[in-house]
């Protein structure tokens, strides 16, 4: 390991999440991933320098990005005792399914709320699917006030590229975007592969993601760097033209048609097509226009994994599926993004006041 990439995982502790001597860290990953796993083996040694309370916890993988994790980790992160009331009461398996009711839901919030000093205070989460999007990540940061760093998909690359930000420019550049979009309800998205999308962001607010995850309840991905928000369900239109699968790119581009907030269809000669209208088809909610997302990072290069290239300053992208996360109204257990290039982003008001934030991919900040 080279000495930035050594001075970066210490910054982890260091810099992104504050860790203190005698708090709780956990750290999981998926035990069938072994780059994965050697990066939480490597995180763990770091921060033993930084905490006496931390743990480094395998786990199966969940099989799609949004799902819940298993309960072994529910276990390490808000206790044994939580988690067995919420067996006992009958509310795990709906909870991990995402199949469970708003009253259900008020109820488990209850029993973490009760026992959210068994909870640790930071999570490291390491795994292959993203657990950002999920009830278990919601309950942590807003229940618990645990701090989340979010970093699946996450490899050694990183360490030496998009982790090396200049960690305070960023986050003056991030907070400064999303005031910027809070000022409209409106966003206007065209880009040259011919991708056009349309929505109201009424009622919701954009969120900065900065990677300074430092005080309670904070939540980042780690690599950092977008601004995000949920378009108000049923007023997306228009059509999205993938050129990127989450870590390849596509041999033809995939055509995906927007309607009423909603995929309709999707058209191509990609064997990607079948797979993602296999997701889709699961449940009506994963073809919900979940996420926009608007990269900060000056770091970020790699367009071949979605974790980095979904922060690469001047993109922008789009997820389908679950946005419950983050102000919107859609439980699933999925939510995959999509990352495009060279965008033209036009901000509308209410009054029909234009400006425009990104120019063919350059963001306007003057």
């Amino acid at each position: 390991m080279t000495d930035i990439s050594g001075k970066t995982i210490k910054n982890i502790f260091y810099v992104n999440l504050g860790i203190k001597k005698t708090e709780r860290v956990l750290i999981f990953t998926d035990a069938l991933y072994n780059d994965l796993r050697k990066i939480g083996k490597l995180i763990y040694k770091a921060g033993q320098q930084y905490t006496d309370h931390i743990r480094y916890v395998e786990s199966v993988p969940t099989g799609c990005h949004g799902t819940e994790p298993p309960e072994n980790i529910w276990i390490e992160a808000f206790g044994a005792s939580a988690v067995h009331e919420l067996r006992k009461n009958k509310f795990l398996n709906p909870l991990l399914r995402k199949k469970i009711s708003s009253t259900g839901l008020m109820n488990v919030e209850k029993i973490i709320k009760k026992h959210k000093k068994d909870a640790v205070n930071a999570v490291i989460a390491i795994p292959y699917y993203s657990t950002s999007h999920t009830r278990f990540r919601d309950m942590l940061n807003g229940i618990c006030g645990a701090r989340y760093a979010s970093m699946p998909l996450f490899d050694k690359q990183m360490l030496s590229g998009a982790m090396t930000v200049d960690w305070k420019n960023m986050y003056e550049r991030t907070v400064k975007v999303a005031r910027i979009v809070n000022k409209f309800n409106r966003i206007e998205i065209e880009c040259p592969n011919g991708t056009s999308i349309s929505f109201s962001t009424q009622g919701r607010k954009a969120l900065p993601d900065t990677g300074m995850i430092a005080k309670p309840g904070q939540f980042s991905n780690l690599p950092a760097g977008e601004v995000y928000l949920a378009p108000l369900e049923g007023t997306a239109r228009g059509t999205l033209v993938l050129e990127w699968a989450p870590t390849r790119k596509l041999k033809s581009p995939v055509i995906a048609t927007v309607e009423k907030g909603m995929v309709t269809q999707l058209q191509g000669r990609e064997t990607y097509v079948q797979d993602l209208e296999t997701k889709l088809a699961e449940k009506k909610e994963n073809r919900n226009i979940a996420e926009l997302g608007i990269g900060t990072n000056d770091k970020a290069r790699r367009p071949d994994n979605i974790l980095e290239s979904e922060k690469i300053l001047g993109t922008v992208h789009i997820a389908f599926g679950d946005n419950s996360s983050f102000g919107g109204n859609i439980s699933t257990s999925f939510h995959q993004d999509f990352v495009f290039f060279k965008p033209t982003v036009i901000l509308i008001s209410r009054c029909g006041k234009k400006r425009v934030l990104l120019q063919n991919g350059k963001l306007l900040l003057s």
